[in-house]
């Protein structure tokens, strides 16, 4: 039988290996606390890049995956891109979305519904309670295209209330409470710019999308809020409902069209406006979140080599220490190969129990997290990622073998003479 596939060639150095740690549990435990680091890093920005990416995609699902979003936009710019975000937030309007661009769009094929939308704020009074409210102005079809829409008291305004400019309001759940604590809003009036609106209606509680709490909307009818309370005539988005999935490039691409006729545009370039689906919205978050998640293992794996260094590094000193049980060890018969296979063996099991205990305490950590994330009322679920194991166990065995091979080489090159001369 070949020597290396005899069981003692393995056994044997494994077992040096084994006494080597047990015999120094200090130099062992510092060169643990690299990888530890390293491993444990890594465990908790993967299990919170996907729970992150699974709450933010659960929240834009939430809408329903048959949606398409027409929004406003800087020309020349892309939607997501910093440039149409920065001019957005410096104050850069685009005033050519109309609601009669929805109107056209309504009558496409394979859209089934849709609303015109704009969002403003305005200072709202009852009695001696005064708070500055976000005021979201919509058409009275809202409910036929987002499905989260529910009324739990009173009703929503009706598309007459809409063209008519009828001064009335619906109420998140938080602002009712904050006006109206547990009294009954329907049929009371709050102030808007000098000017009474009746409450008609009271929303069932819905949370947060990201940083925006929807609890805390007014909804205003959108006509009203364009011209009795901002002084516009524009809107900044039109969501649009599909009746088939399927249709959903063609849909796109028919809106598009449209909207370029309707807007005077022969150039993609010059286009005021973006239209995005659910899922294409999806497929982005999810691009953007897996980019952020790689590049924060990028920084976090940092830790890992400089684990691996520091094991190098005790390494190289056991191998300094031990020259003269090495030297002996060779006179008496050991083979280079065993003395290798021994030093790779003690690289390997640290850095293994380094892996280990970082799994461990990532583990610890998701639990601990979901645990606050439900105590704070947050809907992020942090679960433990099967990814995260195999990520963290692979990450500390390639280090302890990269990091070990080094020391474990030069011990493995040692002679009886060496050991003579270190006497």
């Amino acid at each position: 039988m070949n020597n290396y596939l005899h069981p003692t060639f393995f056994l044997r150095p494994l077992r040096f290996a084994l006494r080597a740690i047990r015999i120094n549990p200090a130099r062992t435990l510092l060169s643990l606390l690299g990888v530890v680091i390293g491993v444990f890093a890594v465990v908790v920005v993967m299990t919170l890049g996907d729970g992150v990416k699974g709450y933010i995609t659960g929240q834009v699902e939430s809408f329903g995956t048959d949606l398409i979003q027409v929004e406003v936009k800087i020309p020349s710019a892309t939607a997501l891109s910093q440039e149409n975000a920065r001019s957005r937030s410096q104050g850069t309007q685009i005033t050519t979305l109309k609601i009669k661009d929805g109107e056209a769009i309504g009558k496409l094929p394979n859209v089934s519904a849709w609303y015109a939308g704009t969002i403003g704020q305005e200072r709202a009074t009852y009695g001696s309670v005064a708070k500055r409210v976000l005021l979201f102005g919509t058409g009275a079809d809202v409910a036929l295209v987002d499905k989260n829409i529910d009324v739990i008291s009173g009703r929503f305004f009706t598309r007459e209330e809409d063209d008519d400019l009828s001064r009335v309001v619906v109420l998140g759940s938080e602002t009712k409470e904050t006006f109206f604590g547990r009294s009954n809003a329907v049929g009371e009036s709050i102030t808007l710019k000098g000017e009474k609106y009746r409450v008609i209606g009271v929303m069932k509680p819905r949370g947060s999308i990201a940083v925006l709490n929807l609890d805390t909307f007014v909804y205003v009818p959108v006509q009203t809020l364009q011209k009795k309370i901002l002084g516009v005539d524009h809107v900044q988005f039109i969501s649009v409902k599909m009746e088939n999935v399927d249709q959903e490039a063609a849909t796109v691409a028919d809106i598009i069209a449209l909207m370029r006729k309707r807007h005077d545009i022969d150039d993609a370039t010059k286009d005021d406006f973006a239209v995005t689906s659910t899922k294409e919205a999806q497929k982005t978050l999810d691009d953007v979140l897996g980019s952020v998640t790689v590049l924060l293992l990028a920084l976090t794996s940092i830790s890992l080599v400089v684990g691996g260094v520091g094991i190098m590094n005790v390494m190289y000193v056991a191998v300094s220490e031990r020259t003269s049980e090495i030297g002996l060890r060779k006179a008496v018969g050991a083979k280079s190969s065993g003395i290798l296979a021994q030093f790779l063996f003690e690289a390997f099991i640290i850095t293994l129990l380094g892996g280990i205990l970082g799994i461990a305490l990532g583990v610890g950590l998701s639990f601990g997290l979901s645990w606050v994330f439900s105590e704070l009322g947050v809907p992020l679920s942090v679960h433990f990622s099967p990814n995260a194991l195999f990520l963290g166990a692979g990450f500390s065995m390639i280090v302890g073998l990269i990091f070990g091979i080094a020391p474990a080489y030069r011990a493995s090159r040692l002679t009886p003479m060496d050991a003579i001369r270190k006497e």
